[in-house]
Parts: C-alpha cells; sequence; structure tokens
C-alpha cells in the first residue's frame, strides 16, 4: 500500500485576506500580487488622496459652524418657505463621506505598507467619485449662498491650529515607517531621492508651520481683557421661545448684561408695538391653524386682538431650533408651551432695573396707517416704559438725528464699519457687526477711539474665548446661560510657552523619524532576504504575465525534484495565488536562501 502525502500545505492569512479583500474584492490568495501597481491605479489613488483632504476641510468646517446652525436654518427657510433642521443630515452625511474615505486611504497605505498591489474595486470606485463629486457640490454652493460663513474656518483656526499642528505631526511621524521602507525597497537612486525629497519637503513645511499661525489667546494672562459683556439674542431663546416674556425673564434671571430684541418692532393697526423677529406669524406661531387664509401676511398687518390670541410656544418643542426643549423641567415646559406674542412695553418693564436692551427696527409696508408715525410711537412707548435711556442701544439708522434729539441719552449704535473718527463725529458710541466682520486690530483701534463694539451671534464657548481673548467688549448669544458660566478663556498659552511645546514636538518627531529610516535601512537595505521566486522574477520584471506564471511553476517544481530538505523555511511570493502566504511542507522542512 502506497501512502501518499500532499506536497505543502498553505496558512491561512486572515488579515491579508481582509485587507485585500475589502479594498479590491480579492479574497483568495491567487487573486493577490506583488506586482507594481498599474498607472491607472496609482491615479485612482491620487484621487482617493485628494478626495481625503477635500473631505476634511468640508468635515473640519461643518463641524465648526456648529455656533451657526441655527442661523444657516433660518437662511434656507427664508428661501424655501418651510422650517426644517437641515444642519444634522448634512452633518451625518459629511461625517459618513469622510469616514469612508479616510477607511479606504488607510487600507491603501496598507497595501503599500505590505507591498501588496493596489486595485481598488469598482464599487469604490464609484463611491469615491460620489463622494468627490457630492463634496464639490456642497461646497460651491455654501460658498455661493453664503461666502460670509467661510470666514469661520480662519477664524476657528485661531483656536484649533496649535493643536492641529501637534496632530499633523503625530501623522507625519507615524507615515515615516511607511516612507522609510519604500525608499529601503526602491531600487533606482531617482526613486529613492524622489521620494525622500516629498516626504522631508511636507516634514520641513509643517516644522516651520507655527511660524504662519496666529491665535489671540497665546497671550500673557496679565494682559486679559475684562470679559466681554453678554446680551442674550431675543431673550434666552435656548431656554424658552424666542421675543416671549419668558424668554426675556429667563435672561434676567443669568443676571447678564442685556436683551437683544433683533429686527423685532412692529406696528399693528391700533398702534401697539409688539416683538417678532421674521415678516411673518408662520414659524414661531400657530397663525396657520387658526388663521389659515392670512398665515402669509405681514405680522404687521394684524390687529393686537388677533395677535393675542395665537400661541407663540408650541412651534418650540416641534422644531426645537437648538435641541435643549427636551432639557426643560416640567414646569417650564408647560409655561413655555403657553407662551404668546410679547408686547415691547412688557419687555421694557420686565428688564427696566435689570439689563440694557438693544433694539432694531424695520419700516412698515407704505400702505400701512401707521407709516409716518410708527417711529414716533416706538419712542414714545420705550421712553415712556421709565428704563433709563443710557440702557437703550439704539440701532435704527431711519431718523436717527430726531432720535438724538428726543433721546439725547440713548447709546446710538451703527451697523457697519466705518472709520473710527467718523462714527464718533456722528454720535455713535457702539457698533454692531457679525463676528466675521471684525478683527482685532478692528477692535484695538474702535476700543481706541472710545467705541465700544458688539458682536453676533456667538453661541460657542471657543468663539466665546477667542473673542474675549481679541479685546472684545460684548457678544450676542442665543447661548447666553451657557457662556455666563466661563470665568476663563478655555485656553490660554503664554508666548513662551508656546514657542516651548512647538520646538519640543518638533524635535521628537525629527528624532523618530531619523531613527525609523536608519532602522529601516538597516532592516530592509544591509540583509535581504529573497526566496528562490523573487530571484527568478527579478530577472523577468518585464516579461508577460504568462511567461512569469511559468517561470514560478518551474521554479517551485524544480525545488522540490531537487531534494532540498535541510533548510528552514520556504516562502513563496505570487501574483495569482502565493502572495504572503507561507508554504510549508508536510515534513515541516523548509527552503531559505540568502542573498548576500
Amino acid at each position: 500500500m502506497v501512502k501518499h502525502q500532499p506536497l505543502q500545505y498553505y496558512e491561512p492569512q486572515l488579515c491579508l485576506s481582509c485587507l485585500t479583500g475589502i479594498y479590491g474584492c480579492r479574497w483568495k490568495r491567487y487573486q493577490r500580487s506583488h506586482d507594481d501597481t498599474t498607472k491607472w491605479e496609482r491615479l485612482w489613488f491620487l484621487i482617493l488622496t485628494f478626495t481625503f483632504f477635500l473631505t476634511l476641510v468640508w468635515f473640519y468646517f461643518w463641524w465648526e459652524v456648529y455656533n451657526d446652525y441655527n442661523e444657516i436654518n433660518w437662511f434656507l427657510y427664508k428661501r424655501m418657505g418651510y422650517w426644517s433642521d437641515w444642519s444634522v443630515p448634512i452633518l451625518v452625511t459629511t461625517a459618513a463621506g469622510f469616514t469612508y474615505i479616510t477607511a479606504l486611504l488607510i487600507l491603501a497605505l496598507c497595501h503599500i505598507a505590505v507591498g501588496q498591489q493596489l486595485n481598488l474595486h469598482w464599487i469604490h470606485k464609484i463611491g469615491l467619485v460620489t463622494t468627490f463629486i457630492a463634496t464639490v457640490i456642497t461646497m460651491c454652493s455654501i460658498a455661493q449662498l453664503w461666502d460670509d460663513e467661510w470666514d469661520m474656518v480662519i477664524i476657528s483656526l485661531q483656536a484649533t491650529a496649535p493643536f492641529l499642528h501637534i496632530g499633523a505631526l503625530v501623522a507625519v511621524t507615524a507615515l515615516s515607517w511607511l516612507i522609510s521602507g519604500q525608499v529601503a525597497r526602491a531600487e533606482r537612486a531617482s526613486s529613492q531621492m524622489l521620494t525622500f525629497t516629498a516626504y522631508f519637503a511636507v516634514v520641513i513645511g509643517l516644522y516651520l508651520l507655527p511660524l504662519t499661525i496666529y491665535s489671540p489667546c497665546i497671550m500673557e494672562r496679565k494682559d486679559l481683557t475684562p470679559k466681554p459683556n453678554i446680551i442674550g439674542h431675543r431673550g434666552a431663546p435656548m431656554l424658552a421661545p424666542e421675543n416671549t416674556l419668558m424668554s426675556f425673564q429667563k435672561a434676567v434671571e443669568q443676571k447678564i448684561y442685556g436683551v437683544q430684541a433683533d429686527v423685532a418692532i412692529r406696528q399693528v393697526y391700533d398702534g401697539v408695538p409688539f416683538l417678532m423677529h421674521d415678516s411673518t406669524l408662520r414659524r414661531t406661531t400657530n397663525v396657520e391653524e387658526v388663521f389659515p387664509e392670512l398665515a402669509s401676511e405681514k405680522s404687521s398687518m394684524f390687529n393686537w386682538t388677533d395677535l393675542e390670541s395665537l400661541n407663540a410656544g408650541e412651534w418650540f418643542f416641534e422644531d426645537d431650533p437648538f435641541w435643549t426643549a427636551s432639557s426643560l423641567s416640567a414646569s417650564d415646559a408647560k409655561q413655555a408651551r403657553n407662551q404668546s406674542i410679547c408686547k415691547l412695553a412688557d419687555m421694557l418693564e420686565l428688564i427696566r432695573d435689570n439689563a440694557t436692551v438693544l433694539l432694531n427696527l424695520q419700516t412698515l409696508p407704505s400702505d400701512h396707517p401707521f407709516y409716518s408715525a410708527f417711529l414716533n410711537i416706538t419712542l414714545e412707548t420705550v421712553l415712556s416704559s421709565g428704563i433709563p435711556q443710557q440702557a437703550v442701544m439704539w440701532l435704527p439708522d431711519a431718523e436717527r438725528r430726531l432720535v438724538q434729539q428726543v433721546a439725547p441719552g440713548f447709546q446710538q449704535t451703527a451697523s457697519s464699519k466705518a472709520d473710527a473718527q467718523k462714527l464718533r463725529d456722528e454720535g455713535f458710541q457702539k457698533l454692531n457687526l457679525r463676528y466675521t466682520k471684525v478683527t482685532r486690530d478692528d477692535i484695538r483701534e474702535y476700543a481706541a477711539a472710545n467705541l465700544s463694539v458688539n458682536l453676533y451671534t456667538v453661541n460657542e464657548p471657543w468663539l466665546y474665548s477667542i473673542l474675549w481673548c481679541a479685546g472684545v467688549q460684548s457678544v450676542t448669544s442665543d447661548n447666553s446661560h451657557t457662556l455666563s458660566r466661563l470665568t476663563s478663556p478655555l485656553w490660554l498659552m503664554p508666548l513662551d510657552e508656546y514657542y516651548l511645546i512647538w520646538i519640543t514636538a518638533d524635535l521628537i518627531s525629527f528624532t523618530v523619524i531619523v531613527g525609523v529610516f536608519i532602522f529601516q535601512k538597516w532592516r530592509l537595505g544591509s540583509i535581504r532576504t529573497y526566496n528562490p521566486e523573487q530571484i527568478m522574477l527579478s530577472a523577468a520584471v518585464r516579461r508577460s504575465s504568462r511567461d512569469v506564471n511559468i517561470m514560478k511553476e518551474k521554479l517551485i517544481f524544480s525545488e522540490i525534484n531537487n531534494g532540498v530538505e535541510t533548510m528552514d523555511e520556504l516562502s513563496l511570493y505570487s501574483e495569482n495565488g502565493y502572495a504572503n502566504e507561507v508554504v510549508t511542507p508536510m515534513d515541516h522542512r523548509d527552503v531559505k536562501l540568502r542573498l548576500d
């Protein structure tokens, strides 16, 4: 009886199978290859890398504009006519796309690290192109519809750049293992030099990047200006429905500097000023249920009896504009649901001895009965409320000279940047600007001219901290209850300390990179171990795949037939089936050829 034994068996490599399977659907060993990556696949790798950085920028942008999510939703509401929270779907989609592209890039880098041929599957190619096109379209749309928001990226870097620099150093240092391996394996000196030069150009540029980094919070604590005053934007709209009496009551309870009724005062047919931000009542009342035929009418065209009958609280729980409705206590939630439209006189009476107020007006339609008298009626309401004139910041430009004569104590507030001396000559004491429209130098210039700057709308603590370090005197915020609890900026770092961290991080990174390159050179360059198939294939680089396969088969069986039975290990690498698989004879006698 003759006993037959298989010549060899293959030890499965699960990690390698998953790596090549997920990236290129090459789950079987005969599908893998150590051959050079084709030019087309290299092009796809470049597209993947570019898409990664593009989605990274977009993800960073959308994450940082969290401060303005409500403003974005309101902006889209004006264009589309209905309210919806667009910020969350965009954020989730952006995060999913970025995660997908990042995973593909990591898989590609792992292919390069283990010497596998890149071969991106066609499904991933479709996903890559789709993600790229969707990101470009979305970024262009934001740039066209709301180009001011891109200024947020520059401002956010003032808070994050020092920390992003450390993260980038860690990433580039980690890549040194992969890059040094490629340099050590490269057969041509020109390829080695090109890869080495490109990598170290990036590294040196990253080391010097802090020279371009600016942050107002890199300063001595003794130079820090007083904490900016906080003005509640339409009251406290995260704790109660905006522009309602409850919202202003919540703002007063926080003992903040003031409140703002932003573009909110209108005159109705019976001459009663009330607070409403939108031109219609659709978003913040139940007018579509009570007066469906009048839902699209201007709010100023209603009489007070009809306005008083509307509910101005239920929408807060239905739309939940700041995702805070669920945090209200049972008693607060009940009170919020029963809010109605607030009169200007009621709001002024509430804050009279507790806070200042920033008022803004919009002109009435020309056919309104009080079109010519609305300013006088508003002034009369403010002056008769008993609130000190110095506590009123007056923003409207209409008939400003008249207002200065009737109420000389009002703090005249400009809504646009202008020359500091010109503003002083015209009687202004304050400026009310969007936070993206002013620089630290502007703030210093206005402060030198005794002009106070108020910036809107500042909700995030990191943004408040940056503006605090920049010397801003006050901010308007939806998130006054959070900002009022801050006792200092989120981070403050002396310049010497920042230099120490910067130089230390660069030196550590450089030391690690040099050590990795030396180790890889010693490991892969001083003593190279080849198996028989690699020796043969090195002489057949430019032959056809069919010729190479025949050479592999001849080599394998020639080694077996020659009785090579005294060596330690046989490693076979193959384009069509033996890539990175350890081939072990059943009698555990292997072959190992070492080339000196």
